[in-house]
């Protein structure tokens, strides 16, 4: 849902990027779970703002600057059961994980493995087969349509692409 991209202020406050068009998507949600030291862990949302620069929150227990600082790069997520339907024309990224990625022709790439942000960009990680794995931005250019009913994500995706 989002990334801890660094501190504000000198009280705990995290700047926030939301992975949404709303930048506060994340203030609706008052348990966050946080990426950080290589674990996953739950905290509470005291508190949430959108400034003239972007989001910032204060997490329960990130009381100074140290301990925004250390939260750096974090990934931020909220559980699934805790969110609505997507928006007509809206998809959660959670509800693609697992789809089969065809070809335009039909022919298989593999699995939706993941997804990170690039800048702006959204990027698939597909998991093909012999563990071969694929970098395909999330982008009309590339991603053709999704059908969650049948399972699959097409794209327009040459094998030379991967050269």
């Amino acid at each position: 849902m989002g990334r801890i991209v660094g501190s504000f202020g000198v009280k705990g406050w995290l700047k926030v990027k939301p992975f949404s068009a709303a930048p506060d998507a994340l203030s609706n949600h008052d348990r966050w779970a946080v990426h950080a030291g290589g674990e996953w862990r739950e905290v509470d949302l005291e508190d949430f703002e959108v400034h003239s620069k972007g989001p910032v929150a204060k997490l329960v227990g990130c009381d100074v600057r140290e301990a925004a600082d250390s939260l750096k790069g974090a990934d931020v997520a909220i559980p699934r059961e805790a969110l609505t339907q997507a928006e007509q024309g809206s998809l959660y990224q959670v509800d693609l994980l697992g789809l089969e990625v065809v070809e335009e022709d039909g022919s298989l790439l593999g699995r939706i493995d993941g997804f990170f942000e690039a800048g702006d960009t959204s990027v698939m990680v597909v998991a093909g087969e012999g563990g071969r794995e694929r970098l395909i931005p999330f982008v009309d250019d590339f991603v053709k349509s999704v059908d969650r009913d049948a399972g699959r994500v097409t794209v327009d995706w040459k094998a030379d692409y991967d050269a």
